[in-house]
């Protein structure tokens, strides 16, 4: 998930670290190597996602670890339900983040208010998410252990959208094992990455 080491300050050039939640690191390598960006992607545990007040103190220790090296620190990460935290952090640290509540509003950028107008009870995936459902969601919620709590986390949820960066027919499979799981209907929407490479793009260009 970090690329490797930057060069010293001294070579002269503006050197980047992408300081990326877990679940979003793999994409922005993508977009890093697509791009031709001097950069590199330090990532944060995506399990922070389940404590969101570890959030904001993680991410300030990826900025200090990242200044001994990279004169410039960009934040690949949402609000994610820091309750403002993160960004209080950002402003103290000086460092700016992609604009968004979370990764699936990046995702889906102009569509997002569409899905939740039209559902506010959606549960998202992404192709993230997909993989890593049975650890993330079954296994780490417990409910491969205590099957009735897929009701009192998932109860009020009406439907599951996979918002998909790839087209992937194994992974379009995965996310319909998952909603059987759920017991939620499943509607699958192609967005690739969405915002999250155009916002990228500008921060890069800024």
């Amino acid at each position: 998930m970090v690329a490797p080491s930057a060069p010293s300050l001294s070579s002269g050039h503006r050197r980047t670290a992408l300081i990326a939640c877990g679940a979003l690191a793999r994409e922005v390598l993508a977009l890093r190597d697509r791009h031709g960006w001097d950069a590199d992607v330090l990532g944060v545990p995506v399990l922070l996602h389940n404590r969101p007040e570890g959030i904001a103190p993680a991410v300030r220790r990826r900025i200090r670890q990242a200044r001994q090296a990279h004169d410039r620190i960009i934040v690949v990460y949402g609000e994610c339900g820091t309750r403002g935290e993160l960004d209080d952090v950002l402003k103290e640290e000086g460092v700016e983040r992609l604009a968004g509540p979370h990764c699936y509003e990046m995702y889906a950028d102009g569509q997002f208010a569409e899905i939740m107008h039209q559902a506010p009870g959606t549960f998202f995936l992404t192709d993230f998410l997909v993989r890593s459902f049975d650890h993330l969601v079954i296994e780490n919620l417990g409910i491969d252990r205590h099957p009735e709590l897929r009701q009192d986390y998932f109860g009020h949820y009406t439907r599951l959208v996979y918002l998909a960066q790839t087209d992937d027919p194994e992974l379009v499979a995965r996310a319909r094992k998952a909603s059987e799981a759920l017991e939620l209907p499943l509607e699958v929407r192609y967005v690739g990455l969405g915002g999250l490479e155009a916002r990228l793009v500008e921060k890069m260009r800024g």
